[in-house]
């Protein structure tokens, strides 16, 4: 099936990959395109970009990702999202990082204050972080001004995507709403980061819902100034913080772990809790924090930490996306998801990937590491727990939900 740029297109989600895909094919003249998301507001409240800040790295063992990194950095010096990248460094050359891991520069990170426990480390000048949730307004802004028509709330929550028979086998003939709407579209990109197994289920295999906690400690205004400027801080077993939102005076806190799965044990898949059950921070995980300022910044590791909670995300066994055609759907349901905790920073990009796939001339995905995959090609379980960049196992959330549970 060939999409022509009149052919209505709907896109489930307006997290990261749904706002990027719905701006750029409005750019690329594509002219009916809708958005559905069940949450009222921009950014969606369990959108994993709805955050203040993610980081932005350009330092991977691939050097596939590390070039999407600085491709991403290009594109926002010239595009609407060039106010809402900081980075640690006015980048003449940005191919020169890909020679990080042999010219980096080894200092211990204690800004005069904390001990550090004799920590040695580097400091990568091409490092810094994207306001992810700032990023999605201004997407959202953006899209609307080309066109793109919006449903929120009530109106855009989605319950399954309706396929009727064809001589191919089935294809999408549109979305049915929860309030048992059928809304007609050519084609069908699913972009619910998460909860994509609840919309596309044979995907089970190869993405899973995952998570990590998150909370901040509230500065005052004097501190957050004297703390601007400060790199992204990332110390290996403990966690990593950004510096201070001078919007809001919040600092934001991440412990690191192989993360949390939520895994039915009727089914043996991982999908998100509600909302309201991800709202804290588990109690070792605020243990890892505290000591991570107690070692940097040890003024603030008595702190409340606030706005505690478990943000999930899409993750695949060997960290590359999901971006192609579910099959048998004659091409006309696409699927993104598989952000695996490290898409934030190529916002910009995403949506260009989209476009290319949906004029491939052969229908098949152009990058084929993104392409569907053949779930006996993936390994069952707490997948992910190998990815280099991560550390610790993975832990079900039901461990922690009950822990938390027992507490109160």
């Amino acid at each position: 099936m060939v999409i022509s740029k009149s052919d209505p297109i709907i896109i489930v989600g307006a997290g990261a990959f749904g706002l990027s895909t719905a701006y750029h094919l409005s750019l690329a003249g594509y002219t009916d395109i809708s958005v559905f998301d069940r949450h009222e507001q921009i950014p969606p409240r369990d959108s994993a970009a709805n955050d203040i800040n993610k980081i932005f790295r350009a330092e991977y063992e691939d050097p596939f990702y590390t070039n999407l990194t600085i491709d991403s950095f290009t594109v926002s010096q010239v595009k609407l999202l060039s106010e809402l990248l900081r980075l640690f460094t006015d980048f003449k050359k940005p191919r020169r990082i890909t020679h990080s891991w042999q010219n980096t520069w080894f200092q211990s990170m204690g800004y005069g204050e904390g001990p550090c426990s004799k920590w040695k480390g580097y400091l990568n000048r091409f490092d810094g972080y994207i306001h992810s949730g700032n990023a999605l307004v201004a997407l959202y802004n953006a899209t609307r001004v080309h066109g793109v028509k919006f449903f929120l709330g009530q109106h855009g929550a989605v319950k399954d995507v309706v396929y009727h028979k064809s001589l191919k086998g089935r294809e999408a003939t549109g979305i049915l709403t929860q309030a048992g709407q059928h809304v007609p579209a050519k084609l069908v990109i699913v972009a619910v980061g998460a909860a994509a197994a609840r919309l596309i289920p044979e995907c089970s295999k190869q993405v899973v819902a995952k998570s990590w906690s998150v909370a901040h400690v509230e500065l005052t205004d004097d501190e957050t100034s004297a703390l601007r400027g400060i790199p992204v801080t990332y110390a290996r077993d403990l966690g990593f913080y950004f510096e201070p939102d001078p919007k809001t005076n919040l600092l934001k806190l991440c412990p690191m772990g192989g993360g949390y799965v939520n895994t039915d044990p009727r089914t043996g898949v991982s999908l998100p809790p509600t909302y309201e059950e991800s709202q804290f921070m588990p109690l070792h995980d605020q243990k890892k924090v505290r000591q991570l300022l107690a070692e940097t910044l040890p003024a603030l590791k008595d702190r409340p930490l606030i706005k505690q909670t478990i943000c999930w995300f899409a993750d695949t066994s060997d960290s590359d996306f999901i971006i192609d055609y579910v099959p048998e759907s004659n091409h006309s349901v696409v699927l993104m998801s598989g952000d695996s905790g490290h898409a934030a920073k190529l916002i910009p990009l995403v949506g260009d990937w989209v476009k290319n796939l949906l004029q491939a001339p052969d229908h098949k995905q152009p990058v084929q590491r993104w392409r569907w995959k053949d779930p006996r090609e993936k390994e069952t379980g707490k997948w992910g727990d190998t990815v280099s960049w991560r550390l610790g196992n993975t832990v079900e959330f039901a461990e922690i939900r009950n822990a938390r549970i027992s507490k109160l």
